[in-house]
């Protein structure tokens, strides 16, 4: 994966896949609205708000593109939201029914989304486009350590929330219990964990294995 498409899926695939995507969740929930933000703009606030944090705050991540806005990329929201709600529309087959439908499908998303954000993270790191100054960085490491020092919870950890979000979603409405005050909260509620469940989870990981939290940038031993 060439830094030169990286260059122009940054911009083609937010351009495609964010309407489509709303078009896909769309006619899978019938023109519920409510269903539909929940999966189609969950995911856009979450690339938004984590990674601005990320980069413009804690100064962990930094993303070198043409456009930015500090040291974050004012279109990241749509690239990861537009291109997750359509993965993890592909994953969905039909609403929740049970607790065990709401665990399968956050286990399934979990899955997905881990594999190939991983994979897209590795291509961007060794592209040079998206730096991570965590502590496999500082060691000398390469872009597979470095990438796997987070990514498995700032995706899979997300996916597994935002799965059970919207499986719970589901079970919620055929049970008519989600009137639009209601869904405000839950809305509410679901991107807050979102976004709680992968930085706890990397941050209790980061204490265990590297003594500190990993949430500001690590410098480099002199050589």
């Amino acid at each position: 994966m060439s830094r030169v498409f990286l260059n122009w899926y940054q911009y083609l695939a937010p351009l495609i896949l964010a309407p489509l995507s709303f078009w896909l969740w769309w006619r899978t929930y019938q023109g519920d609205l409510q269903l539909v933000l929940l999966a189609w703009l969950l995911p856009i606030l979450y690339a938004y708000i984590v990674p601005a944090v990320g980069t413009n705050v804690l100064k962990v991540w930094e993303f070198d593109t043409r456009f930015r806005l500090g040291r974050f990329r004012p279109q990241h929201g749509f690239v990861f939201g537009s291109a997750t709600a359509t993965l993890v529309w592909l994953c969905h087959t039909t609403a929740a029914q049970s607790i065990a439908d709401i665990l399968r499908f956050a286990f399934i998303v979990a899955a997905v989304l881990g594999f190939w954000n991983v994979i897209y993270d590795i291509k961007a790191i060794r592209s040079g486009m998206l730096k991570v100054y965590n502590q496999p960085w500082a060691d000398g490491q390469g872009s597979e350590a470095i990438t796997m020092d987070y990514a498995p919870w700032f995706f899979a950890g997300f996916g597994a929330a935002y799965g059970a979000a919207i499986a719970l979603a589901e079970w919620l409405t055929q049970q008519h219990q989600f009137t639009t005050g209601w869904f405000v909260v839950y809305f509410i509620s679901a991107l807050l964990v979102c976004m709680a469940v992968p930085v706890l989870g990397y941050r209790q990981r980061s204490f265990r294995v590297h003594g500190h939290s990993g949430c500001r940038p690590v410098a480099r031993q002199a050589e």
